[in-house]
């Protein structure tokens, strides 16, 4: 049995194996680098602005397209796990929650802060797996900085740089 089960689909033509399996990489790094040492499960999927504007709206009210949309099974605070005791009694896993990507916004953005789509979707990613462990950036202090020096350790553990 694989260690976390992460389930990449994709709603959007164009998302192909290789993306798949950098998302994949990605959670799987971020969740080693926050301590997680027991099998979780993460649900992800790669949509368009279309899709992620009515999930936003319907889901948090606010009536816009985003990048990217991360729903945590837990209410954690950061720095604090789930357990193995928190694991589904069926397949042995922890379930963290889900994410949905906007490709769109992927792209857009890459554009607009001058580096590749990989970088992006990498940084995406990795900022909702943190989301999915109860980190936050609501405030601009303490919180966002706290986040914003774990996603750059996780990056540069993937070697993804800016």
């Amino acid at each position: 049995m694989r260690r976390h089960a992460i389930s990449v689909t994709a709603d959007v033509p164009g998302i192909n194996d290789g993306q798949k399996a950098f998302i994949r990489k990605v959670i799987r790094t971020a969740l080693a680098a926050q301590g997680i040492d027991f099998p979780c499960e993460v649900d992800v999927l790669v949509t368009n602005d279309q899709e992620i504007h009515a999930l936003n709206r319907d889901a948090r009210q606010v009536d816009r397209p985003t990048d990217v949309l991360s729903f945590p099974a837990f209410e954690l605070r950061p720095g604090e796990l789930p357990g193995p005791e928190d694991a589904d009694p069926g397949t042995g896993r922890v379930p963290l929650g889900d994410m949905m990507i906007s490709m769109e916004h992927v792209a857009a953005q890459a554009k607009e802060y001058g580096h590749s789509n990989r970088r992006e979707l990498g940084y995406l990613v990795t900022h909702s797996v943190l989301h999915l462990l109860g980190y936050d950036h609501m405030d601009e202090g303490p919180m966002k900085a706290q986040m914003r020096e774990r996603e750059e350790a996780i990056l540069a553990e993937l070697g993804i740089t800016r």
